[in-house]
């Protein structure tokens, strides 16, 4: 008797089965459920990001198919591709793009890991050191590359001219000479920028296992084999994505050449954004914006590659 009586009200208590995860919604209850009112929400977002956005690199790639001064246009199809692909102007800044990519990567990319893996070594004064470190990211791009235009003159009496020649160095001509101009830069960008990379290797620094050190430590290994056999492979992940993104970064190198040199002496620090602006806005009458946005199509592709690489990448190790 207990148990009949007991049926109904365990059917009672007994949720309704849920919805089949793969049923299609129909449009009469996703307007019941709200959805009217939330696109109208997203709509004012949705519309700006389209429009500063996706807008740009739609006209973008209908200019560079057009023979235009921004007034009068003119459809000339695939002809901007073939007339920059065929300019030896830029063969040589995509040579002069990847030896400053070179250059960074040999100097700018284990100089910031040397510096946090020592200054993670440092007992007292720590943070005094990672602020340090991070002063040049505060300054201004602009005041840094001038004031090191200043201390790269090529007179006797120059900052670093004067610094070298306490060691017997005779005085150098660094910017105003071809094969000095590229490492001169390629040292003040490493300068400006290893700060941001230092504090994103200390912060890595601190997930690697104490008891891996120990253990290095208790076999005889010294602070070298220690960096070799367990620092580099423990961050073996945040290496390869700072290695991505500063390949990415240098291939937009821009301000530095601009400032600096101007692409010069001789054309030897022109990098490819800068035959770009060249290309649109040298000329006072007006440049030739459609080759200048074809060259900036291309690089978007490559950009857009390596990026595509870095995604892959990073979401391989991240399920992994």
């Amino acid at each position: 008797m207990t148990t009949t009586l007991d049926e109904p009200r365990a059917a009672e208590r007994t949720p309704p089965p849920a919805a089949r995860p793969g049923r299609r919604r129909s449009p009469v209850t996703w307007y019941r459920g709200g959805g009217l009112a939330n696109l109208l929400f997203v709509l004012p977002m949705l519309f700006v990001f389209v429009f500063f956005s996706w807008s740009p690199i739609v006209q973008s790639a209908i200019m560079s198919l057009q023979k235009t001064n921004l007034i009068v246009s003119e459809w000339v199809g695939l002809d901007n591709y073939l007339a920059v692909l065929a300019d030896p102007e830029l063969g040589r800044a995509v040579v002069n793009t990847l030896w400053f990519a070179v250059l960074a990567l040999l100097f700018g990319f284990p100089l910031p890991l040397l510096m946090a893996v020592l200054m993670s070594e440092v007992r007292r004064g720590k943070g005094l050191y990672s602020a340090l470190a991070y002063l040049p990211v505060v300054i201004p791009p602009v005041v840094a590359v001038l004031l090191w235009k200043f201390f790269y003159s090529a007179d006797p009496s120059g900052v670093f001219n004067t610094v070298i020649g306490w060691v017997g160095i005779p005085p150098q001509p660094w910017i105003q000479d071809a094969a000095q101009a590229m490492p001169s830069l390629v040292l003040e960008a490493t300068w400006a920028g290893a700060g941001g990379s230092i504090i994103i290797y200390l912060a890595a620094l601190l997930g690697v296992p104490p008891e891996l050190y120990d253990a290095a430590e208790v076999d005889g290994a010294g602070i070298w084999r220690k960096i070799w056999h367990v620092t580099l492979p423990q961050l073996r992940g945040i290496l390869f994505i700072m290695l991505i993104l500063q390949v990415i970064a240098t291939a937009q190198v821009f301000l530095e050449p601009f400032l600096f040199t101007g692409g010069g002496p001789a054309g030897a620090t022109k990098t490819v954004l800068l035959y770009i602006y060249d290309k649109a806005f040298r000329n006072s009458l007006g440049g030739d914006y459609g080759e200048a946005t074809a060259v900036s199509v291309l690089l978007a592709i490559v950009l857009a590659l390596l990026s595509w690489l870095y995604f892959r990448l990073t979401d391989r190790w991240s399920t992994s």
